[in-house]
């Protein structure tokens, strides 16, 4: 080990701790640095409001960017789906890990597959995102709001309150319960959030320029073209993590291609656009930006924008 523990700032819950004690080792396997875990309470970890009521942006790492910037912790690890796509200044994104697994995982009872759920049987989420695109595929579910950790989400199902709830694939995982899942969905069935199942490194500025320039040893290139291609759509759509906006890129052989579609939260409306740019190089991020920004400016032309505000409306409504 070399140096001085680095202080890694992360959410307190079971699987924040266990995505930050990825990267902590992986930092420390790649480069020798001892890192050590600080343990944060955000906002979104303690309120009670639905996430939807919320906005969702930013209530998860808002909190881990105020020690940041007071110098309490030297870097935060965020779940890159929960980060807004707007770069507070000061603040940078150190590294990307090469993404997990970025699906949405179906967790039945008595091991139903999405397809065999009956009428009307009850689905948690608490994901706008996720209710939209699955009512166009069962316009004959019911969707209820949930909220809390895996765990609890979880435990509606074994309880009987819930027939299933729908979760990341990566974040079941990451919390050693894998065995939950009885359904994933591909992205041709349901596409993911921006930068699912991928992790973001942050820190201040001038101190990746001076001591921790260890945390590139962490970044993916390839993840991070991809997912910034993805949250480009997210930022010219102007919407949040709550919004009905799903995205996922994929970069291979030179060739980077993207997908979205803006799904109206009753299933009645949906845009869908993909596109594919030849990029040689995974340091090309600008290539990956302006292939987001094209996709979401032609989704905006087919009335993107007026499904993500009338979701907007409904939220501030609810």
């Amino acid at each position: 080990m070399t140096g001085t523990p680095a202080k890694l700032g992360t959410r307190r819950s079971t699987m924040a701790t266990s995505q930050s004690r990825m990267v902590a080792d992986a930092i420390t396997e790649r480069t020798g640095r001892e890192v050590e875990l600080a343990l944060i309470t955000s906002f979104g970890d303690v309120t009670k409001a639905h996430l939807t009521q919320l906005g969702g942006t930013g209530v998860f790492v808002n909190a881990l960017r105020d020690e940041l910037e007071s110098g309490g912790i030297d870097f935060a690890v965020h779940s890159l789906k929960d980060l807004p796509t707007t770069q507070v200044e000061g603040l940078v994104l150190a590294a990307i890990p090469e993404r997990d697994d970025h699906r949405d995982a179906l967790c039945a009872r008595d091991g139903l597959k999405f397809d065999e759920l009956p009428a009307g049987s009850k689905i948690g989420t608490g994901s706008p995102r996720r209710v939209a695109q699955l009512r166009l595929a069962r316009p004959d579910l019911v969707f209820v709001p949930i909220r809390g950790n895996a765990e609890t989400r979880l435990g509606k199902v074994d309880s009987g309150e819930l027939d299933a709830v729908v979760l990341a694939h990566a974040g079941l995982g990451r919390v050693g319960r894998q065995e939950a899942v009885t359904d994933v969905f591909e992205p041709e069935i349901m596409l993911p959030a921006p930068g699912q199942g991928a992790l973001a490194v942050e820190c201040r500025d001038e101190r990746l320029a001076d001591d921790l320039g260890f945390l590139s040893a962490v970044d993916h290139p390839g993840t991070r073209l991809a997912t910034v291609a993805e949250r480009t759509v997210l930022a010219e759509l102007e919407a949040g993590c709550a919004a009905p906006v799903g995205a996922y890129a994929e970069y291979g052989n030179g060739q980077l291609s993207l997908r979205a579609n803006v799904v109206a939260t009753d299933g009645g409306e949906a845009v869908r656009r993909q596109g594919t740019v030849e990029i040689p190089s995974p340091e090309d991020t600008a290539a990956a930006a302006d292939l987001g920004r094209d996709l979401a400016r032609r989704m905006i032309a087919e009335g993107a924008d007026r499904i993500v505000a009338d979701a907007f409306a409904e939220r501030d409504e609810a």
